[in-house]
């Protein structure tokens, strides 16, 4: 019995021990209102490398979870690589739901989540465990679309301190952005599959090669064979279409990609690193 009581002991232990981080609720001001976040930080008093994490049109959070487990999986990874993870919440701060399929959307990911993204930067500023001049960005979907439009020289950020370090941009539909002659001041990686029919590969080719020679580096990685989603875990490939589900896209298909995943994470480390 007492060996019984000591394996669970020890059990439970271990179980706490690597328990996955909670984030921690921050509030970041506007010039109206409240842009609610969550932040992953590491022990210590740093200073850390950050990343400004940016949340499709699915949103951050639901109910029962204020990251869902595909920006979570994501953050955790980026923090035990030692960096610090700020999710900002730009729906839920507005008290909207998912925007995937809202037809008149005057939520503009080039407009509100490119103003969120200067209020994320300056706050992260503000704060003494942070290395000031390894902030980068990184988003999916909507969100990397509105990296997208925060990295342009237009862009540029007035308050003082360093730009951000570098951007990573998953599956973004560049397809407005390389019509107006897309660059970039921040070095910009794009990441997407080449079966993705949500987003558009070919106009996310012709945004970063009609970059070249008037930008900041920009590459684009297109994985062979992979949808939309490609690095979220463990969902099955699925066609989406038909019903009123505003979490998920009006058409393509979505799930993950084993190889492209592991290649994406491998490629956002490197590029985060440089």
């Amino acid at each position: 019995m007492r060996l019984r009581l000591t394996a669970l002991f020890l059990t439970l232990l271990m179980s706490v021990a690597h328990a996955a981080p909670a984030p921690q609720p921050v509030d970041i001001p506007l010039a109206s209102g409240v842009l609610h976040a969550q932040l992953y930080k590491p022990e210590g008093a740093g200073p850390f490398p950050a990343v400004i994490a940016l949340h499709g049109c699915g949103g951050l959070s639901s109910h029962s979870d204020p990251v869902l487990p595909r920006y979570r999986d994501w953050a955790e990874r980026l923090l035990r690589a030692g960096n610090a993870v700020l999710l900002p919440d730009s729906y839920g701060s507005r008290d909207l739901g998912p925007q995937c399929r809202v037809k008149e959307m005057h939520f503009k990911a080039r407009r509100e989540r490119v103003i969120d993204i200067a209020a994320s930067h300056a706050w992260l500023m503000k704060q003494s465990w942070v290395a000031r001049n390894r902030v980068s960005l990184m988003g999916w979907a909507n969100g990397a679309s509105a990296l997208l439009w925060a990295v342009r020289p237009q862009s540029a950020a007035r308050e003082l301190g360093p730009d951000f370090r570098a951007a990573v941009a998953f599956y973004p539909d560049c397809r407005i952005s390389a019509g107006l002659g897309w660059s970039t001041r921040v070095p910009t990686l794009v990441l997407i599959g080449g079966n993705d029919d949500v987003s558009s590969p070919p106009a996310c080719r012709q945004m970063v090669e009609g970059a070249h020679g008037r930008s900041a580096l920009a590459r684009i990685v297109v994985y062979p064979g992979a949808d939309h989603d490609f690095d979220r875990a463990n969902t099955q490939l699925h066609a989406v279409g038909g019903g009123n589900d505003d979490a998920v896209p009006e058409h393509g298909h979505l799930g993950t990609d084993a190889e492209a995943r592991a290649e994406s994470q491998r490629d956002v480390a490197q590029w985060l690193a440089r």
